[in-house]
């Protein structure tokens, strides 16, 4: 009767994923070291996880099962405790009679299915997944399931810390007292744990702010709040002092608002940190931005945008001069499709200038200017400089007020291409605010050729989307207007692991382009208001935010439900 180690080897071996040397490197770091022999063949890099759980399905006769593809039952699952189903690796996905069916990383530990089986009275029937989608479902599929981890690390607080924060709730505690707090290990772990999480659910933003019974921490993913586990009230002042710590700025600051960034590490990607740090009435309340640059895509094909909007986009962008606005609220990915107009038309014949407030991506080749306001450097300041730096394409982050705008339209009339973000909800509307800004309208005609506004939708989950028919009236409801030739089905997300439940996993832009043809000219020179700039736009071929995010829907990229939450419908 061979071992387990020996029939782990023997399968590996046999099936040529790792050579006899590197087996015994493996057998010599678990000598050493101790720990399960399949974790340390993956960490050292022999044999990839999936191909190691794949042959362990093959050679042992067990199923293997993609826990990203299956809906977990909580009733199901909390017959092992999280403590037990976190130190072993394992996950309950079904139950019949009296066996439960384990999803296990390591199916050969004989040992936790011995102690699964007399916790739990069942029967253990035992299947296969990766411990990276075992881990990641424990912590969707618990509802407490970092209570614990949170739980631990305030009991390993010193207890005169705990004590001086909870004596001096009423008067702050002292600085160096928060400093030296703020520095502790298991300070560091919260706030580590707290970002790690974020990011591990994909969120933009991460808001910790003070209540008055307790600390809330929401994490923004999708566009959408939820609401994270918190730890305890007591731990906000050194929460806060931590991220003042890391991000240089003041902790003996409380009454003025503060801005910093911060990089960190984590799962071996680079992640930037822009901090917000604002007084509130009980206490401070932190905003953080994340900026992973590996969730960014800045092709302006794989936007989410039609093909038409692309082709309209490409086009202006290949202008030699003039002016391109792209309009939406914040957060609406403004910023990402001047980035991807600036990748698409980059070249070294080029000399690309952009002035920012502040730099969210690198951009290789591209010269990239911080707007400094406290020292005088302004977008307008900055702009007047950049001017006598040769540039043949400008972007300016943010057009706020008259000064920037005129120097702006000045520059693009003087033979740059000039691209940058205006705060107005539509593409027409965005023409109505320049003139209110007190740009003349022949200004307006002879510098800009483009205006886009958009929004961001969330994308159905592609693990888990269904079709579904929708009847043509309830769509007419909604004002929107379908083609006779296109069938009305959808598409929608029933919830899974990988889209934590949501049935939404990213999101995708929809946008309306409007060009400056010889009509809409005549109506800015006779300042037409903007739902005459609108009609117009709309008979020659200007698809509105709705009738694109449609477009989206019935390509199966978004449910109709997110269309109308975040489009206007058309008068």
């Amino acid at each position: 009767m061979l071992s387990l180690k020996e029939r782990l080897t023997q399968l590996l071996i046999n099936n040529k994923l790792i050579t006899q040397k590197e087996l015994d490197k493996a057998l010599d770091v678990q000598k050493e070291k101790g720990g399960r022999l399949s974790d340390i063949i993956i960490n050292l890099k022999f044999i990839k996880e999936n191909d190691l759980i794949s042959v362990l399905s093959e050679g042992l006769g067990l199923p293997l099962i993609d826990l990203k593809r299956f809906k977990i039952d909580y009733e199901v699952v909390k017959i092992v405790p999280v403590e037990i189903a976190r130190h072993y690796q394992i996950i309950t996905v079904s139950k019949m009679g009296d066996t439960i069916t384990l999803a296990m990383a390591d199916p050969l530990n004989i040992f936790a299915i011995d102690h699964v089986g007399s916790l739990t009275g069942y029967k253990i029937n035992p299947i296969i997944s990766s411990s990276k989608d075992i881990l990641q479902t424990i912590e969707l599929s618990y509802p407490d399931a970092t209570k614990g981890i949170i739980d631990d690390l305030v009991k390993e607080m010193s207890s005169s810390s705990i004590e001086l924060i909870k004596e001096e709730k009423e008067s702050m505690p002292s600085e160096q007292e928060l400093d030296r707090i703020s520095r502790e290990t298991p300070i560091i772990k919260i706030t580590n744990m707290i970002l790690d999480q974020a990011v591990k659910k994909k969120a933009s933003d991460i808001l910790i702010e003070p209540l008055d019974k307790k600390l809330r921490i929401r994490f923004r993913v999708d566009g959408i709040l939820q609401e994270a586990q918190s730890p305890p009230k007591s731990m906000h002042p050194p929460i806060i002092s931590r991220i003042k710590v890391i991000s240089d700025l003041d902790i003996a600051e409380h009454r003025l608002p503060q801005d910093g960034r911060f990089k960190v590490k984590i799962s071996g990607q680079e992640i930037d940190f822009r901090v917000s740090v604002l007084p509130s009435s009980l206490g401070e309340k932190v905003a953080l931005r994340i900026l992973d640059k590996s969730q960014a895509t800045l092709n302006i094909e794989k936007l989410g945008f039609g093909k038409e909007a692309v082709v309209k986009l490409k086009k202006v962008a290949n202008f030699p001069h003039g002016m391109i606005l792209v309009c939406g609220p914040t957060g609406s990915g403004k910023t990402t499709t001047l980035y991807s107009i600036l990748k698409h038309v980059d070249s070294p014949e080029k000399n690309i200038v952009t002035v920012e407030d502040p730099v969210e991506y690198q951009l290789e080749g591209i010269n990239q200017v911080t707007a400094r306001p406290e020292v005088g450097l302004t977008f307008a300041t900055a702009l007047r400089s950049i001017l006598r730096q040769d540039p043949n394409i400008i972007m300016v982050g943010e057009i706020r007020d008259y000064e920037t705008v005129d120097i702006a339209v000045k520059s693009a009339l003087t033979g740059h291409l000039v691209i940058s973000t205006l705060h107005t909800t539509t593409a027409p509307g965005a023409i109505v605010r320049l003139v209110n800004m007190g740009v003349e309208p022949y200004l307006i005609n002879s510098s800009l050729i483009c205006v886009a506004a958009q929004r961001l939708v969330r994308q159905v989950c592609s693990y888990c989307r269904e079709k579904y028919t929708v009847e043509k009236d309830i769509i007419e409801s909604l004002n929107m207007k379908v083609p006779d030739n296109k069938k009305l089905e959808f598409f929608r997300g029933r919830g899974c692991p990988h889209c934590f439940n949501k049935g939404y996993s990213g999101r995708v832009g929809i946008i309306e382009v409007l060009l400056l043809t010889s009509a809409i000219r005549d109506l800015i020179l006779a300042r037409a208001q903007e739902h005459v700039i609108k009609e117009q736009a709309r008979k020659e071929g200007m698809l509105t935010l709705r009738e694109d995010g449609l477009r989206a829907a019935l390509e199966g990229m978004t449910t109709l439900e997110e269309v109308a939450r975040v489009t206007a419908p058309d008068e």
